[in-house]
């Protein structure tokens, strides 16, 4: 089975890279979010749009990316969920979520979710840069490599 990148796309700044890569190796594409989004009208480019409500897009995904499928987004427990099924995960800005670091990722989101909720503030991520597209183009490259050695 071929290799196929999934979007987890309603808050992804790199859709158009993800395109770009795509079809450089003819891969297909899943653009999956909660409402309309526009689309290349391409065979190998696909919107799913999922009804609304918390984690329906993360379920969509996670029931269907095996290894040697690569999936992009910021959503730590997705990507927990896909690595555990044997597929990549890319965050936006080319860090890949790992085996090794998935825990980490996991336990630092529950820290974070206590703090807010005992009225902390925190930060949010640090602005979306072009080296962060630039490092995120070569981290989908080099996941592509990989995935295709695991997907004939």
């Amino acid at each position: 089975m071929a290799t196929t990148l999934y979007i987890d796309a309603d808050a992804c700044p790199v859709k158009e890279e993800v395109y770009r890569v795509a079809r450089r190796y003819g891969l297909k594409v899943f653009v999956v979010s909660n409402t309309w989004i526009n689309v290349p009208r391409e065979p190998l480019i696909e919107q799913i749009v999922v009804d609304a409500g918390p984690d329906v897009a993360d379920d969509w995904i996670a029931e269907r990316a095996t290894a040697g499928d690569i999936v992009i987004t910021a959503d730590i427990p997705l990507a927990d969920r896909c690595l555990k099924s044997g597929a990549q995960a890319l965050k936006a800005n080319g860090q890949p979520f790992t085996p090794d670091s998935i825990g980490s990722a996991l336990a630092g989101r529950m820290v974070g979710e206590h703090l807010r909720s005992i009225g902390v503030a925190t930060s949010g991520p640090p602005p979306f840069s072009a080296a962060d597209r630039s490092r995120f183009l070569q981290a989908l490259d080099t996941a592509v490599v990989r995935a295709r050695k695991v997907s004939p």
